[in-house]
């Protein structure tokens, strides 16, 4: 009998956040679910009250666009305007999305395919890698350490720049939680004009930073348009991540790949949502900043709270994850097993609480674990208390 599945499927591991649904179905009790990074908070009112007032247009009902109404891309390149003072063609340069994750898989089959190179943040969100290796293409991994701030060596990426098409970069990190700044990012525009190579950044986490320097974007580089794209959501800011509404930005060529594989695949995302999305990022401001007190205060709680037991966890600068290394004395695991796995699975058997193991981000993530602080203050008071327990 032929094998039902197709030969490329081969190419990629099972998908991590699917994996942790089956431990989680696994387990019984009181579960504090700290794994994946899905927010727990509702969309604001006024966001939901303009979907409700979107919805009683007709015409929003009909099938939608491939790249969005012009109307929300110019409401994106507005908020770019404000935000970065970065310039943007809403007709050519700003696309919309079902969410960026599908915009990042659409473009990487639009630009990339059997011998090209994608070099890939290691650790990083899975989906560049696992969208490398179903098109073709060969990844690269780009190791993330903390000697370099979890950043990638610019000498080593200098050397391997030669032999790449592609370069995914993802800051603020998941699930770092590194910051780039606007010098990082300048060297990486210089080698990549100097190369020939293209670039996305997953801007995705850029409002939710808990210091004075807001994370920039990789497009106020000179110059970064002619071989950048960065892609956006509203899943993060707004609470809205069910609503699967993003955008990507940048090169015209670029946007215009992706909207090719885009055009043949699914469509734009549903109008009435799209026009909530105007409303978001047009009046926007105050939810954004709500939402980043609630995160500092979640996390201030929950590292605190660690802190205090013996695990000594450091504050991550953006971002709702905390990244860190597995605790000293559990650093170990049985032949061939994951410590990051092993850990995971031990927490949760322990503890009653889940998080992501660092190997399903990469190689370069083992050692490490990831929480989401997608639960309230409380809870995650609590789940440092039994991790604090556990470990003591």
């Amino acid at each position: 009998m032929r094998e039902p599945s197709a030969a490329r499927l081969r190419r990629i591991p099972p998908y991590l956040f699917q994996e942790l649904d089956d431990l989680k179905a696994r387990t019984g009790g009181d579960l504090i679910d700290l794994g994946e990074g899905s927010p727990d908070q509702p969309a604001p009112k006024a966001i939901s009250a303009a979907l409700t007032r979107a919805l009683k247009d007709t015409e929003n009902h009909r099938y939608p666009s491939y790249p969005g109404k012009l109307s929300a891309r110019a409401a994106v390149a507005a908020w770019y305007r404000r935000r970065f003072r970065v310039e943007l063609d809403p007709e050519t340069e700003v696309t919309m999305l079902l969410g960026s994750k599908e915009g990042v898989a659409h473009l990487i089959w639009g630009t990339c395919g059997p011998g090209d190179t994608v070099a890939v943040s290691d650790p990083g969100y899975p989906v560049y890698q696992n969208q490398s290796r179903l098109c073709g293409a060969a990844p690269i991994p780009v190791p993330l350490e903390e000697k370099t701030d979890f950043l990638p060596d610019l000498d080593w990426l200098s050397r391997i720049a030669p032999r790449i098409k592609l370069l995914c970069l993802n800051f603020p990190g998941n699930p770092t939680a590194a910051v780039a700044p606007i010098e990082f990012y300048r060297a990486v525009v210089a080698l990549a004009e100097r190369h020939g190579f293209f670039v996305i950044n997953d801007n995705v986490y850029s409002e939710l930073y808990f210091g004075k320097v807001k994370p920039p974007s990789i497009l106020e580089v000179p110059g970064a348009k002619e071989r950048c794209v960065e892609f956006h959501s509203l899943s993060k800011t707004f609470n809205m991540a069910g609503w699967r509404i993003g955008m990507a930005v940048g090169n015209a060529q670029l946007i215009k790949a992706l909207l090719k594989i885009k055009q043949n695949t699914d469509s734009g995302p549903f109008g009435a949502i799209q026009d909530a999305a105007i409303f978001a990022l047009q009046n926007g401001a105050k939810f954004a900043a709500a939402n980043r007190a609630m995160y500092k205060r979640r996390r201030n709680a929950f590292c605190g709270e660690l802190v205090r037991h013996g695990w000594g966890v450091a504050l991550p600068d953006a971002t709702f994850y905390v990244w860190t290394r597995v605790p000293a004395g559990y650093d170990t695991a049985p032949a061939g097993e994951s410590v990051s796995l092993n850990f995971s699975r031990k927490m949760l058997s322990n503890c009653r609480v889940m998080c992501a193991p660092g190997t399903g981000f990469g190689q370069y993530g083992e050692g490490f674990v990831r929480f989401a602080l997608v639960a309230p203050e409380q809870r995650l008071k609590e789940a440092a208390k039994r991790i604090g327990r556990w470990l003591t």
